[in-house]
């Protein structure tokens, strides 16, 4: 018994065919991962998300401050504003400064978001650009 490993003596033919087979194989692994994991990376809903960062910010005399009780109840510096069309009022004359001042939102943790939504309202019916929250920094360590 014999086994042929190279070209027998006298047949000098050249082996024109290419095996394609493995080829074929790898190709339709890569077909079958790509259409596995392209919809996983393209069914999430394209958002932009905001960036957290650690900001201190100055504060201006003439930046407005409007807070809300755990009530509801919205206050201009210390006085309580009796309507939301009272806010409204006020924040119109603020608006037309120039430059406009900055409204500072500060909302107690226990509030119900009406009361910031009011506020939120009352300056954009006042045509105020610049609204900002006041938050406390989490604790050291947590």
């Amino acid at each position: 018994m014999a086994m042929g490993v190279g070209p027998a003596a006298g047949d000098d033919e050249v082996i024109s065919a290419i095996n394609t087979t493995p080829l074929v194989d790898v190709m339709l692994v890569l077909l079958i991962i790509f259409l596995i994991t392209i919809p996983v990376v393209t069914t999430s809903i394209p958002v932009s998300l905001p960036k957290e960062r650690v900001e201190v910010r100055e504060t201006k005399p003439e930046n407005v401050i409007i807070s809300v009780d755990p009530a509801g109840n919205i206050f201009w510096y210390d006085a309580r504003m009796p309507s939301t069309d009272a806010l409204v009022a006020r924040l119109k004359e603020v608006s037309k400064k120039d430059p406009q001042p900055e409204v500072q939102v500060r909302g107690d943790l226990t509030s119900r978001y009406e009361g910031v939504g009011k506020i939120l309202l009352a300056c954009q019916r006042a045509g105020i650009t610049k609204v900002a929250f006041i938050t406390e920094p989490p604790p050291l360590g947590g």
